[in-house]
């Protein structure tokens, strides 16, 4: 996959993690970047998981849900021990993550920032998310991306 390298696929590989990239053609025009890796790829979209951004009590923090839920901001904060969430500004999120909107990855990114992980994803063998590239999803094990992040594991899906 030469080409293809992210800073959280160069995490993937520095720790040894095994790990599967599944790429697709990006079409700008789509409407949900994660429905469309989905679709593309043909998978099960509760296994398809999208890296949010939020601020609780003032502090960016990370929300992994599956693609087709929202993000529960009530449930966000109290995962973190924080009391209110708002969703954070696309050029916030970009600036902490190193990542552009759309193609977020909760790996590698440049901020370490508390994460939480929707407990659904516990429920699969591997899982799939943003591998830091519109396009580029990577498929791993839910245990080894709450390693990696050092994620909590809480209902934070709004369904």
């Amino acid at each position: 996959m030469a080409g293809k390298g992210t800073p959280g696929t160069a995490l993937l590989a520095k720790q040894k993690v095994p790990h599967t990239l599944h790429s697709y053609e990006h079409d700008p025009r789509s409407a949900s970047y994660g429905l469309e890796a989905a679709e593309a790829l043909g998978l099960a979209a509760e296994r398809v998981f999208k890296t949010l951004l939020a601020e609780v009590d003032g502090s960016l923090t990370v929300g992994i849900v599956p693609v087709t839920a929202q993000l529960d901001l009530k449930a966000l904060a109290a995962a973190v021990g924080g009391k209110k969430a708002r969703m954070a500004e696309v050029a916030a999120a970009e600036r902490a993550t190193g990542y552009v909107a759309g193609g977020i990855s909760p790996l590698g990114q440049r901020k370490r920032l508390p994460t939480v992980l929707d407990s659904s994803a516990v429920g699969f063998t591997t899982l799939f998310c943003s591998a830091g590239r519109r396009g580029l999803e990577v498929e791993l094990a839910p245990d080894d991306l709450v390693r990696l992040t050092s994620a909590v594991v809480a209902e934070i899906a709004a369904r």
